[in-house]
C-alpha cells in the first residue's frame, strides 16, 4: 500500500473527481440542499438546521463568549420531579430519530449533515473540547459575522484533534452561529467510518475547487497548510511551524476575494509527545508517520489516550484580500509574501501564548 501523502492544495482536479462526495438520490432518504446565497436559501453567516430557532445560553468559555445549547424558551424541569423536563427532551429525541429513519433531514453535495452534526457529533467532541482539554478561545470576533473566509492554522498532535477542536470552538462560541469547513487529506478519506464521519461534520478534500466552491457559497473554510509536516513532527520541534506549500490556499482566498484568518493552537503539541518514528511499520501500514511516545505502543490500547494538556485557540486579525486586483491570484511573488504574512502572524502569535501560558496541564 503507498504512503499516503497530503493532496497538492494547488492543482488535483483528478483526485477531487475520485474522492467521495455526500449523495443525493430521491429515494435514499436524503433531501437536497440548497446552495446558500441563492433565492431562498439561507444566506451567509445565517443559523441553519435545528439551531436556527436558538440562542446562546449563559455558559460561557474562557474569554466570556458564549456556547449554544439547549432551547433559552425550555424552561427546564418543571416542578416536583422535572417530568416536564424530561418529556420534552424524550420527545425531542424521539423526532430526531424519526427524521433520521424517515429521511427528512438534509445533506448537502459534500456530504456536511446539520442536523446530525448540531445534535450528536458536536455533542461527543464537547466533553473533550470543554472538560479534558479546557479550551480557551481567543479572537473568536475576528471571524466574520457573514461572508466567505480563509482560516489558516497550524497543525501539531500526532493525531488531528486540533482541527476538531477548531471546529467545536468556532460552533459554540461564535456570536454569529457559523460552522467550520475544514479541508482535509486524502488519508481522511480512505479510511472506513472515519470517511463517513468527516463527511458528515462537512469537511472535504483538501483542493483548490471545493476551498473555492465553498468560499463563494459564504463558508468558513479551515486548512492547516502544514499538512503532515506538522502533524507528524518531532516533540522536539514543538511549536515550529513548518513549510506553508506553495501558497495554493493564498491563491484561493485571492481568487474569492475573502479574508484570511490566521489561527494559533498552543496545547496540542503536548498531548502525544512524539519521541520516535516507526518509519518501516509506517511503509508497512500505508500511513504517512507510525508515531512512538512515552506511552504508546508501550501501554497498548491505554497509549493512545491524549494527555490532558491545556488548550488555547487565538484567531488573529483578518487579512482582507479584496483590494487586490483579480490578476493578483496569478502573482507567484504575492502569493510568497502573503503567505509568509500569514505564516509569521501564525508563528509570533504561538510564542506569544507560550510566554504567557503558566504550565501545560493548566
Amino acid at each position: 500500500m503507498a504512503d499516503a501523502k497530503v493532496i497538492p492544495f494547488d492543482d488535483d482536479r483528478a483526485r477531487r473527481r475520485s474522492a467521495p462526495r455526500g449523495g443525493r438520490s430521491g429515494g435514499d432518504g436524503t433531501v437536497p440542499l440548497p446552495a446558500q446565497g441563492h433565492g431562498d436559501s439561507p444566506g451567509p453567516g445565517t443559523p441553519r438546521g435545528p439551531r436556527a430557532a436558538q440562542a446562546p445560553h449563559g455558559v460561557q468559555d474562557g474569554d466570556g463568549a458564549p456556547r449554544r445549547g439547549e432551547d433559552p424558551g425550555d424552561p427546564g424541569p418543571a416542578p416536583g420531579g422535572g417530568s416536564g423536563g424530561l418529556e420534552r427532551r424524550l420527545a425531542k429525541g424521539l423526532a430526531f430519530l424519526r427524521r433520521r429513519v424517515t429521511g427528512e433531514y438534509e445533506v448537502d453535495d459534500f456530504g456536511y449533515d446539520a442536523e446530525l452534526t448540531d445534535e450528536v457529533l458536536m455533542a461527543l467532541l464537547r466533553p473533550l473540547y470543554e472538560k479534558y482539554f479546557r479550551v480557551e478561545v481567543k479572537g473568536i470576533e475576528n471571524i466574520p459575522a457573514e461572508g466567505g473566509a480563509l482560516i489558516v492554522a497550524n497543525h501539531s498532535g500526532t493525531l488531528p484533534l486540533d482541527a476538531l477542536m477548531m471546529q467545536v470552538a468556532v460552533h459554540d462560541t461564535h456570536p454569529a452561529d457559523r460552522h467550520l469547513r475544514l479541508l482535509a487529506a486524502d488519508l481522511v478519506f480512505q479510511l472506513p467510518v472515519v470517511n463517513e464521519i468527516a463527511r458528515k461534520l462537512g469537511h472535504t478534500l483538501a483542493c483548490a475547487e471545493d476551498a473555492a466552491e465553498l468560499l463563494a457559497r459564504g463558508e468558513l473554510v479551515g486548512v492547516m497548510p502544514e499538512g503532515f509536516k506538522g502533524i507528524g513532527k518531532p516533540f522536539g520541534e514543538r511549536y515550529k511551524l513548518q513549510r506553508f506549500g506553495r501558497g495554493g490556499f493564498v491563491s484561493t482566498a485571492l481568487r474569492a476575494r475573502a479574508p484570511i484568518v490566521p489561527c494559533s493552537v498552543i496545547g496540542a503539541e503536548e498531548t502525544y509527545p512524539m519521541i520516535g518514528n516507526a518509519r518501516t511499520l509506517a511503509r508497512l501500514l500505508g500511513l504517512p508517520y507510525f508515531p512512538v511516545t512515552p506511552t504508546f505502543p508501550w501501554l497498548g490500547p491505554l497509549g493512545a489516550l491524549p494527555l490532558p494538556t491545556k488548550w488555547t485557540i487565538q484567531f488573529g486579525e483578518p487579512i482582507p484580500t479584496d483590494g487586490y486586483a483579480p490578476e493578483a491570484a496569478d502573482d507567484p511573488m504575492l502569493m510568497f509574501n502573503l503567505t509568509d504574512q500569514v505564516r509569521e502572524e501564525i508563528q509570533h502569535t504561538l510564542y506569544k501564548l507560550l510566554v504567557r501560558r503558566r504550565s501545560i496541564f493548566f
